[in-house]
């Protein structure tokens, strides 16, 4: 079993700044790819960014270049640097962790809520 467990969420303006957190703990070594994802409300869970050990980065399109996915193997954690925040990246973030690249992985967080007011 892996679990995750997200911090950094909050309430922000728009244009603001946030950087989430997920610290991942117990079979880790099954981890190849970790990312996040988001759920607005009335809306499907959608894909955010991912990273694999490698590392590669993946982006949806509506955040490329405002948001920046990171990790540190080292402390098993991996970030998630929002900048230039919009009223439209409000939603749940949930950390994933998987171990085959390209599908969800089967390890989720709990979420944390990212608010942006306008």
């Amino acid at each position: 079993q892996v679990q995750l467990v997200e911090s950094g969420g909050g309430l922000v303006q728009v244009g603001g700044s946030l950087r989430l957190s997920c610290v991942a703990s117990g079979n880790i070594f099954r981890i190849l790819v970790m990312g996040w994802y988001r759920q607005a409300p009335g809306k499907q869970r959608e894909l955010v960014a991912t990273i694999t050990s490698n590392p590669s980065k993946n982006y949806a399109d509506s955040v490329k270049g405002r948001f920046t996915i990171s990790r540190d193997n080292a402390k098993n954690t991996v970030y998630l640097q929002m900048n230039s925040l919009k009223p439209e990246d409000t939603a749940v973030y949930y950390c994933n962790a998987g171990s085959v690249r390209g599908v969800v992985g089967a390890y989720w967080g709990q979420g944390t809520q990212v608010t942006v007011s306008s």
